[in-house]
């Protein structure tokens, strides 16, 4: 593969739309494009509300069974399970440019021509593609936290639905740094897609139950290396005012929604690595 440089590259002027204005008509773009086929869209918007509402029911079907788990309650897990399957289709959305660059950019060496735009690599990944049939999984998520909110013995003050929102917006920003990773990771091999599937859907399935339920050696991993927990479970304690088993506390609880932009924050990091070590196919 030939070595690419872009340090002494000459782009065009950029004499186009901001930033913001450009993402939104590549948003705009892909939706308009999507909506050609409006059969196909409801589809697939139907068949991602299906398949994630099967999902639902098989944590409806556990505690059917077994009443609770630990210390926690259906309405208390359905909580944990609304945030993270609100947040995650949004960032599932939104990153799509960033899930299939292994493949359609590194591979077909169609990354050197994003290079040599006068745009970030970043933005123009970021519009690649917006999957609005998402919203399928988004709206079986949001029913699911309706639900719960409704079934909880909690007072909705201000504070805790702002906290509440403040972790959904932590959990897009952090699902769409794991999306960034893997992106990263493609650098140096594309065939790395299914490695970081264990952290993006396979922490999606962790996100959706109390961390306390797991292993010690597990729930640091998830609160220090990639701070899943912190999207997810310390929020939600503090949401619910109970006391956590793991010993954290209130300003802990509140604090660690913050975990999930400084993650995003170390992605952008390893991205910009990543292309300094890129190698073009050479075609």
């Amino acid at each position: 593969m030939a070595e690419v440089s872009t340090q002494g590259l000459s782009r065009i002027p950029d004499t186009g739309p901001g930033p913001l204005a450009l993402y939104g008509r590549f948003v705009s773009q892909s939706i308009r494009a999507t909506l050609q086929y409006r059969l196909s869209f409801v589809l697939m918007a139907l068949g991602y509300f299906v398949t994630s509402g099967v999902e639902a029911l098989g944590v409806w079907a556990l505690f059917d069974r077994f009443g609770m788990l630990g210390r926690w309650s259906l309405a208390e897990v359905a909580l944990l399970y609304g945030m993270v399957n609100v947040a995650f289709p949004i960032s599932e959305a939104l990153a799509r440019g960033f899930d299939i660059f292994g493949q359609e950019f590194v591979k077909t060496g169609n990354f050197d021509r994003v290079l040599l735009r006068p745009r970030s690599t970043v933005l123009q990944l970021a519009g690649h593609e917006f999957q609005i049939h998402r919203i399928g999984r988004l709206l079986q998520g949001l029913i699911v936290l309706g639900i719960a909110m409704w079934l909880l013995p909690v007072e909705w003050t201000v504070w805790r639905l702002a906290l509440m929102a403040f972790t959904i917006l932590s959990g897009v920003v952090f699902f769409y740094a794991l999306f960034i990773f893997q992106a990263a990771l493609s650098f140096w091999t594309v065939e790395s897609l299914e490695i970081m599937n264990t952290l993006t859907y396979g922490g999606v399935e962790t996100a959706q139950y109390p961390l306390a339920i797991y292993q010690p050696g597990f729930r640091r991993f998830f609160t220090f290396v990639v701070p899943l927990g912190c999207i997810s479970y310390f929020p939600a304690v503090a949401i619910l005012g109970i006391e956590d088993p793991l010993g954290s506390t209130l300003w802990m609880q509140v604090a660690a929604p913050l975990a999930g932009y400084l993650f995003f924050a170390v992605s952008l990091v390893a991205w910009r690595f990543g292309i300094r070590h890129y190698t073009s196919t050479g075609s």
